[in-house]
């Protein structure tokens, strides 16, 4: 396995991580683009999703059984819950759990998920190599944090719930694929860690600010994902 796979969720996103690519070419499986290149040497695989957990287990399973991938890296945007996170911030996830997975009623606590458990932890080396490329950036106008990533199938607007997930799981940021594509490397044994920069804060009206600052959010992983590949 040589390809690194790189999913993101939407178009804003793949553009600005095509920008950090070379040798670009074009394969289609399933109907889905898959564009393979090199970042710094690197040989990736990029592809974009869509939103939501389905889409995005079902192509981290496509990534592992037709493209070789050696690990899985998810970047894009979340909504921050920490109430610290400003727009821009970028949180590496050392563990990630679906906050919207509900299996109370027999006995388990919320996210747990049968045979998974319920937080999943990134690989560990991937995420020490994220957070010295985070030490090394110098003059940054923004931070980054290590912590937890809650994922479900809800944009999340209201406060109410941005609270709940953040007192409940103990995340920094909510956001709708990291988890699943999480629990599907955790499944088949594959290295894998999520990366997102903030775009936005549940507050009711958080949607128009998400619209507004995607292109921000997006440009800060690529950056942190080029930076990332060029280590040794």
């Amino acid at each position: 396995m040589n390809n690194i796979g790189i999913i993101v969720a939407m178009e804003e996103e793949l553009d600005e991580i095509l920008k950090i690519m070379n040798e670009i070419e074009q394969k289609e499986i399933y109907n889905i683009t898959f564009i393979e290149g090199k970042i710094e040497n690197n040989q990736v695989i990029v592809v974009k999703s869509g939103v939501g957990k389905v889409n995005a287990a079902r192509i981290t399973q496509i990534l592992i059984d037709k493209l070789n991938v050696k690990y899985v890296i998810n970047v894009g945007s979340a909504g921050a819950l920490n109430p610290m996170l400003n727009i821009g911030d970028i949180v590496i996830a050392d563990r990630l759990i679906q906050h919207d997975f509900d299996i109370t009623a027999f006995n388990h606590e919320k996210g747990y998920i049968t045979d998974v458990g319920d937080y999943i932890n990134s690989d560990k080396k991937l995420v020490e190599r994220l957070q010295n490329v985070a030490k090394n950036i110098k003059n940054a106008e923004y931070k980054v944090v290590t912590g937890v990533i809650a994922s479900g199938d809800i944009f999340c607007t209201e406060i109410e719930m941005k609270n709940k997930i953040y007192s409940k799981f103990n995340a920094e940021c909510v956001e709708m694929e990291g988890a699943a594509i999480a629990q599907v490397c955790y499944l088949d044994r594959i290295p894998f860690v999520v990366i997102r920069s903030i775009s936005d804060s549940p507050n009711g009206n958080n949607a128009i600010v998400f619209d507004e600052f995607v292109k921000l959010a997006s440009k800060r992983c690529a950056k942190i994902l080029k930076e990332f590949l060029k280590m040794k």
